[in-house]
């Protein structure tokens, strides 16, 4: 379920120039300690999910589309799925929409993080990659060139233990150990599923996340999407907590929610 409020939130810093004018007074002989190792692609920054699909809406609910051809489940799976999705969608167009974990703060997980309903940012340090998510500051780690543990070491959790390496241009990354609460657009899944994503440069601040989820005692075939980004130097990712309550929903008594007023956003 991607349930969301438009980017209500949005901050702007304006940190370039002073981060042009530190470097330029900077020792030459500091200059190579500093640099990225150039055999990676530069994948630092803030990121936004692109192309936008909130772009021109006011603050609303909107439920976004499955990806791709959405997943091919075995049964009951598939028969349970459908129906779950049938009614979160008529209790939608009635105008009361169905509470889901988003709407209660829950982190989102695996590969629901990568959905980037809000920014991310992408921070590369030595043996590892953090993705940070704006939407109730999430961090999700992966470490690089590592071993991936047995399944049965792991304890189960919401983002799962996230192994990658460089294959040339491209950060391929394996996620096992992801808690079967955790859902993606609800979708059911095991704990022996694994998440493989390929990350790439595709052009001029621009990347794409082509994720493939294997699981072969839910789904008839592995379900293949694709998540496209555009590095946004301008943004600066905002503290998105929820003390007890969502800053932008609320739940009424009958489980549906609905979006605050402007009076009631503090």
């Amino acid at each position: 379920m991607r349930l969301i409020a438009i980017k209500a939130l949005a901050g702007v810093a304006a940190l370039g120039l002073a981060n042009s004018a530190l470097a330029a007074t900077a020792p030459a002989a500091a200059q190579p300690a500093v640099q990225a190792n150039k055999a990676e692609p530069d994948i630092n920054g803030i990121w936004e999910i692109y192309p936008d699909p909130f772009a021109g809406e006011e603050n609303t609910f909107l439920e976004l589309p499955v990806p791709g051809d959405g997943p091919k489940l075995r049964e009951p799976y598939a028969t349970e799925w459908k129906t779950l999705r049938a009614n979160r969608d008529a209790k939608l167009k009635a105008g009361t929409p169905l509470v889901d974990p988003s709407t209660q703060c829950t982190p989102e997980g695996m590969p629901s993080v990568m959905g980037a309903i809000f920014p991310l940012e992408f921070l590369q340090t030595p043996g590892q990659v953090t993705v940070l998510a704006e939407f109730i500051t999430q961090t999700r780690r992966i470490y690089l060139n590592k071993k991936m543990p047995a399944l049965e070491e792991l304890t189960p959790s919401y983002y799962g233990m996230s192994v990658g390496k460089w294959e040339g241009d491209t950060l391929v990354v394996k996620t096992i150990g992801v808690k079967e609460e955790s859902r993606f657009f609800e979708i059911p899944h095991s704990y022996e599923m694994t998440i493989t994503e390929r990350i790439k440069v595709t052009g001029p601040g621009l990347i794409e996340n082509e994720i493939t989820i294997d699981d072969p005692k839910v789904l008839l075939e592995p379900y293949r999407f694709t998540y496209g980004y555009k590095r946004n130097p301008e943004y600066q990712i905002m503290e998105y907590y929820c003390d007890r309550e969502d800053p932008l929903f609320k739940v009424k008594e009958d489980g549906t929610v609905e979006m605050k007023t402007a009076d009631e956003i503090k």
